[in-house]
Parts: C-alpha cells; structure tokens; sequence
C-alpha cells in the first residue's frame, strides 16, 4: 500500500514533484532554498553598521579624471557625395548585443556611403522576443541625431521591398553577405561589399554582431560609432516614463512597510549620506549561466541533477570549463556569484540594511528562494514588478528586450551600478557610465573565488581584503588597450582631455 501511495502522490499532487514548482517545492525541486554556503560570514554580515565616514566615501560621486564626453560634439566627415545603395543589416543576440551592432550598422553605412535601412532585430532564440528597433528605439531620434552623418530610411522604396528576412532565410541571394568575417576591417567592406551593393543598388549581410574591427579604423568611424551609442540610441518614450516613475521611487523614502524590516532603519534615516540614493544590481544568476559554468551552487543532488539535465537538452552535456573542478573553478574567479555572495560582497564593501537596492535581472535560477539571503541583507530589495503597477508595466511585460530596456534605463540613472558577473549587460554599462564619469564597481572575481573558496575566515579578515580587493574598481577610467571593445572602455576613441 505504501508503494502504490509513492507511485499516485505524484499523479494526485504533481505541484509537489515538479521540478520548476515555485510555490509548493519538496525534496524532489530544484526550486528549494538552499542553505547559505557562508553562514560563517553571512550571520556577521546581518549585524554590521556602517560608519557616517563609511558611507560618506562610499556614495561620494567620483571625482573628474580629466576626461569628457565629446562623441556628439567631434566632426564627422558630413554627407556630400550620393548614396551607392542601401545596406541591410539582421542583428543576433539579446537587447545588448543588438546595440553595438546598431553601432557598427551606422559605421559600415558611413564606410560604404550607403544609405542605412533601420536595422532588423532577429527573434531572441532565448527569450522568444519578437520587438523589432521601434518598439525598443526612438526611431525619429535616431535617424534626426544622425541626419549630418549618413542617410538613413525607415523601409526600403517599393523598387527593393523584395528585399526581406523572409526572401533570405529561402535559400542563396547575390545581395546576401554571409561571409562577414568577426572584426573585420573597413577595408575589407569596401572591397567585399561594396562592389554587390553598386551591382544591386542593395546588399544584406547577416549574420552583422561583431562584423567590424576595434582598432585601425579612421578616427571619425570611431567617433560616429561613440555617437550611435551614447546620443543617438534612445529608448521609446514609453521606456522613458516608466524609467522615471521606478527612478522616482527609488529616490523617495521607504514605506513604513519596509522600514520596520530593518533592524537598524530609524526616523534619523534621511539625514545620512545615502538618503534619496540608491544601487542597482545587475543579478545575472539565471538558469542558462547557472547551467553553463558548470559551479556547484550549493542546491544539492536535485539541482545538480536538473542542471545536468538542462545542459545535454541544450548542449548535448558539453559546456566550458567541465573538466575543472568546482573549488579549480572558483579559485580562478571562473563562478559566478550567487544572490548570497553578491549581498557579501556589497555588506562588505560598506552597504547596510538601509540601502535602497534595485534589481536587474530577467529571470533568478531558484526564484524567491534563491535570494532569500540577499533579501535579508537588504530589506529594501525593489525590482520593476514591486515598484510600478501592472497597468504600468503593461506595455513591456513578457517583452525581454523592453523589460531589459528599462532596467538599463533605471541603472543609468543610479548613483551606483555594480554586475554580479560580466556579460554583455555589465559591458554595456560600464562603458554607457564610464562616458558620464558614474560610478560603477567592477567585482574581483579572482579575489572573490579565493575568499569564498576559505570555509574558516572572520567577516572583519573578509570585509579588508574585499575593500582593499576593489579600491580601485569603482569606475576609475580605463584607457581602451588594443582589441578591447569601444563601447566598454570609451577612452580615448570617444572622449576628450578636459
């Protein structure tokens, strides 16, 4: 009877034994909560108190460093001779990664002096995000920002509109580029697609993403492409608004609500020195990074198990790193943090359970229950969701890439940014803070892997070596080095001497 019971639970209540169940997990989900992996320093961490002195230096904003933001400023050679055609570009990837192929779009349009059809976003094979460069873009912004520098069409003339995504994807064209080399030089579009373009009066290359070179380019290519990136790239004005409204109450003093779940919080609150300021944390703990680092976070045998499930569904079980060894892994800073090592890392570094804290992410691997340790770090956790209303959000829910949008507009306006791990949002911003001289904290990973790997080390051994660790990793500017992207580290490309 017993046997027959076990066999008919999981048909009776299947709640219980699923493995993406969120709101009734068992000891057969991947969706527990799993024990802290450094209780030793997190119980420490839940008692600490930050100096005035502390948090002064802490939300200071940075000092000049002797450069500024010029990329709209500096001349680009303008438009004189007639266009040789049209360019059509298909860009990959997730909102991102399709913003330095616009980049790149305007700069291949400007080698070419062709005329640029407004960039088609390809469906995000991850997210299943069909919006296309106006749903995400002001297009009327972006093409008057740059009406001095190259021509730019909404749609093609009626003469090409057979010209589509659709007319590609059914077998060879002439007037197809597929051959686009990674990084490839000016050079080697004008001698590769120029001449299809004057043949067709039309040319498409797909795949673009990453489709032309950092270095050697003319230094008026690169300004324009600092120009597309940091003036001429606006978000809709819906983006905007909501942006605003978050920014809002984010700047606004916490409820009452909220205020009792912080132990040290007081009526004395605004009057310190991160009153009215807020952080935001770029969370990239979802389930494909998670699965694709191949670093045991600590969910056990079930989350092993699914992990290694997910990766042969999408990888046939093959992924980078998997012949290291999780502590090999961790102490080469090759793991990215969990919602609990990214609370420890900002309690160390001087934040406290006053903090206004803003979370950017898509989706958290393990949901709620992952950040449970994160959350009881910082009680005034806000995400888009706890802070706008359905009727506000209705115009970019189940959209990855406007969703993504306004939490890149929200982090844009903050006094502080800082990425559990680098990708391409990280990038983005890095650079995007950089040119505005904001303050963004770069995490160590090396000295991160190393002090979580040590089971026996004290909070006060962890908090110096993690301040001493990132002293100077809070936005001091970068010099771009040789193949280093443009759109991270803007200096010197995209700026000026002071």
């Amino acid at each position: 009877m017993g046997g027959l019971l076990m066999l008919l639970l999981p048909s009776l209540f299947p709640s219980l034994f699923s493995p993406l169940s969120r709101s009734y997990p068992s000891v057969f989900s991947e969706w527990n909560a799993p024990r802290p992996m450094h209780s030793h320093l997190l119980n420490r961490a839940l008692q600490q108190q930050t100096s005035k002195a502390q948090e002064a230096e802490l939300w200071s904003p940075l000092p000049n460093q002797g450069w500024e933001a010029c990329a709209d400023k500096q001349d680009t050679q303008s438009l004189g001779r007639k266009s040789q055609g049209y360019i059509q570009v298909f860009l990959d990837g997730g909102l991102n990664q399709q913003r330095m192929g616009i980049c790149d779009a305007v700069a291949v349009a400007k080698i070419l002096n062709a005329t640029l059809v407004i960039p088609y976003l390809e469906v995000n094979p991850v997210w299943q995000d069909s919006s296309s460069f106006a749903d995400i873009f002001d297009v009327d912004h972006f093409i008057s920002a740059l009406s001095n520098d190259i021509s730019i069409v909404k749609e093609l003339p009626s003469d090409y509109s057979w010209s589509t995504r659709e007319y590609y994807a059914t077998g060879i064209r002439a007037t197809r580029i597929k051959t686009a080399p990674v990084h490839a030089s000016a050079s080697w579009y004008l001698e590769n697609v120029l001449p299809v373009m004057q043949s067709y009066g039309i040319a498409a290359i797909a795949p673009f993403s990453h489709r032309l070179a950092f270095d050697s380019q003319p230094s008026d290519i690169q300004h324009l492409r600092c120009k597309v990136n940091f003036h001429a790239l606006v978000f809709v004005p819906h983006v905007r608004t909501l942006g605003d409204a978050l920014v809002s109450h984010l700047r606004s003093p916490p409820s009452l609500d909220n205020a009792s779940s912080a132990t040290h919080f007081h009526k004395g609150e605004n009057d310190r020195a991160g009153a009215g300021k807020y952080v935001v944390l770029h969370l990239r703990f979802d389930k494909d990074m998670a699965a694709h680092s191949a670093c045991d976070f600590g969910g056990g045998k079930a989350e092993k198990l699914a992990l290694a499930k997910y990766r042969q569904v999408l990888w046939q079980g093959r992924v980078l790193n998997s012949q290291f060894t999780d502590e090999e892994l961790r102490g080469q800073g090759r793991c990215p943090l969990t919602p609990e090592e990214i609370g420890l890392l900002l309690s160390a570094l001087g934040f406290n359970n006053s903090t206004r804290l803003y979370l950017a992410s898509h989706k958290v691997y393990g949901g709620e229950a992952r950040i449970s340790s994160l959350r009881q770090l910082f009680p005034f956790m806000e995400d888009k969701k706890s802070l706008a209303s359905s009727h506000e959000l209705s115009e970019v829910e189940g959209k990855a890439s406007l969703l993504a949008a306004v939490d890149y507009y929200v982090s844009m306006q903050s006094d502080i940014f800082i990425s559990a791990s680098p990708g391409n949002m990280h990038n983005a911003l890095l650079g995007h803070r950089a040119y505005k001289n904001l303050k963004t904290i770069r995490p160590n990973m090396t000295l991160l892997g190393k002090l979580f790997l040590n089971k026996t080390m004290q909070w006060s051994e962890f908090q110096q070596a993690v301040q001493q660790g990132h002293k100077n990793r809070q936005g001091q500017m970068r010099i771009r080095k040789e193949k280093q992207s443009i759109y991270t580290y803007p200096a010197p490309d995209c700026m000026c001497k002071a």
